[in-house]
């Protein structure tokens, strides 16, 4: 009962509330009929109004999400701090901006003096005095940046302070966005060249083999580094680096085709410099070329041949080919065979060996456990005698010098003993006809 008692007072209230309801009652008169015409009206007029704030709330928001909100960046506090230590309100330019913008920039070239005059002064006294000559390049490279940079910010400082066009605050501040990217890459690009000079000082100081690489190594490291500080300044103005990357991997492709010997030396060049087969100065034996490394460059390797000729070997063929380095000996090893003659007997072959043995012995250039004496060969026309000896020293001059020493004290015990070098002879018997004995022989 109670459920059909609210379905009908809901029904009539519907009933009473509706103005059509009321409209098509009998009993309605027309002076109530005009004013629903009025409140029809109205109520459309507040319906079209209500859809025009929604279109405008709509394109608000649309606006909104297009523009992203950007917070102010050092620039802006630095200026909002400074109009508010002013107690500066006004949203025009009036005579305390521009004494304040002239202010601005009038402390930006006295700081500027500070920085270089007196700061960084005082930091190359102190490199002066440190063991590492790092400091003493580093300072000097960063000097010219940071006080680029400071007068930076007094410029775009005392923009900031006048109020300007919209055209014209945001020509600004992509002009800001510019220069503060190339002057923070110009500043690092002259550290990160500091670093590698004082990398290949030490490297040479200490006679490293990557000595040899470090200017190739510089310039490819340098070139990546400038690229990237492009790429990246252009990312910050909005540019979309990504498409660019993706047409440049295309194109990268067309010219890695195009350009694959050239490429296949660089990678040459890469794996000699991991390897380090050699560095300059070194004599090598790269194929059929014997020389002196002269040049190791991102293409090719230069070597000075023995004739005094330059030979420019592709750096893909360095890789590719056995490389034998002849600067490298830790010790030289002499083998030579000495013969004798066959009029030599058995007991003067002994003491000749011993003899030989004790003038290699007595030598205190030559590895005693590497002496080898000893009666090889019955040759044609000789008695082979096999002399092996190693140099304590891998110096080539002094491996010669001694090699001579040695000959000439074995000509002197072969001679004192009364026996003489073989030289390759050839005996002729002559037979009698009907096979009789020779009658002579012939020696030559």
């Amino acid at each position: 009962m109670k459920r059909l008692l609210s379905i009908f007072s809901c029904l009539l209230a519907f009933t009473l509330g509706n103005p059509a309801g009321r409209a098509q009652s009998p009993a309605a008169t027309p002076a109530s009929s005009e004013a629903a015409k009025q409140e029809s009206a109205r109520q459309d007029a507040d319906d079209a109004q209500t859809a025009v704030l929604k279109t405008d709330a709509a394109a608000v928001t649309a606006t909104a999400a297009a523009v992203p909100v950007r917070s102010p960046d050092f620039l802006e506090r630095l200026v909002d701090e400074i109009l508010g230590l002013f107690n500066v309100r006004s949203s025009g330019n009036t005579a305390t901006h521009y004494v304040i913008s002239i202010l601005l920039l009038a402390s930006a070239l006295l700081l500027r003096r500070v920085v270089t005059g007196i700061i960084f002064s005082r930091l190359k006294k102190y490199a002066a005095k440190t063991e590492t000559t790092l400091d003493d390049k580093l300072f000097p490279a960063l000097e010219a940046p940071v006080a680029t940079f400071v007068m930076l910010v007094g410029i775009f400082a005392a923009f900031k302070v006048l109020k300007l066009s919209a055209t014209a605050d945001q020509a600004i501040g992509y002009g800001s966005t510019v220069a503060f990217s190339l002057v923070l890459f110009w500043g690092l690009l002259r550290a990160f060249n500091a670093v590698l000079d004082h990398a290949h000082e030490v490297a040479v100081q200490k006679q490293l083999g990557i000595a040899a690489f470090m200017p190739w190594i510089k310039k490819s490291l340098v070139v990546i580094f400038v690229v990237f500080g492009v790429l990246l300044t252009a990312q910050s103005m909005g540019a979309d680096v990504k498409a660019f990357l993706a047409g440049l991997g295309i194109g990268g492709l067309a010219f890695a085709l195009a350009a694959q010997d050239t490429i296949a030396n660089v990678f040459g060049s890469i794996v000699v410099a991991i390897d380090q087969p050699f560095k300059l100065g070194e004599t090598v034996k790269i194929g059929a070329q014997t020389g002196t490394v002269e040049d190791i460059g991102l293409r090719s390797t230069k070597i000075r041949l023995i004739d005094r000729s330059l030979v420019i070997i592709p750096n893909k063929t360095v890789a590719a080919e056995a490389i034998v380095n002849l600067s490298r000996f830790t010790q030289r090893r002499v083998e030579q065979t000495l013969g004798l003659t066959y009029d030599t007997s058995p007991e003067q072959m002994e003491a000749i060996l011993r003899d030989f043995r004790e003038l290699i012995g007595n030598e205190p250039e030559v590895d005693p456990a590497s002496i080898i004496v000893t009666f090889t060969n019955l040759s044609v026309s000789s008695l082979d005698i096999l002399i092996v000896y190693t140099t304590v020293s891998p110096d080539a001059p002094a491996s010669l010098k001694l090699k001579e020493r040695l000959n000439l004290a074995f000509m002197r015990a072969v001679s004192a003993r009364g026996l003489a070098f073989a030289f390759p002879t050839q005996t002729v018997q002559l037979v009698r006809a009907g096979g009789k004995a020779p009658e002579s022989a012939a020696s030559a």
